[in-house]
């Protein structure tokens, strides 16, 4: 998990405060975060499915589902999708992913 955290900051770093419209003209960065989603993607299908049940409330088929729509579809892929996953998911599930290592952190410190 700490490394879909890594994959995430450096989507944070390469998007900055890029808004939407600027986003949509730049293609080097739309690729960019395209690969950052295909990463994170790769990196979420690794997870083990007894940690996915133990944490049902992150929409693990979702994030993978992207992934692939993002690998296999990019020419009809819609790029304000993109946009919104890197903006408005990516925190929420960075957090989300933290608080599951804090928690781990203090089991095993225990």
């Amino acid at each position: 998990m700490q490394k879909v955290i890594a994959e995430i900051d450096i989507g944070f770093d390469m998007l900055g405060e890029v808004g939407l419209e600027q986003f949509l003209i730049d293609e080097k960065l739309k690729r960019a975060i395209c690969m950052t989603v295909i990463n994170i993607g790769e990196l979420i299908k690794n997870i083990t499915d007894e940690t996915r049940n133990i944490y049902p409330l992150i929409p693990w088929k979702a994030i993978a589902g992207m992934r692939d729509l993002t690998a296999h579809k990019y020419q009809t892929l819609r790029m304000e999708d993109v946009y919104n996953t890197a903006k408005i998911d990516f925190p929420e599930l960075r957090q989300e992913l933290q608080k599951i290592l804090d928690t781990l952190d203090k089991n095993t410190e225990q």
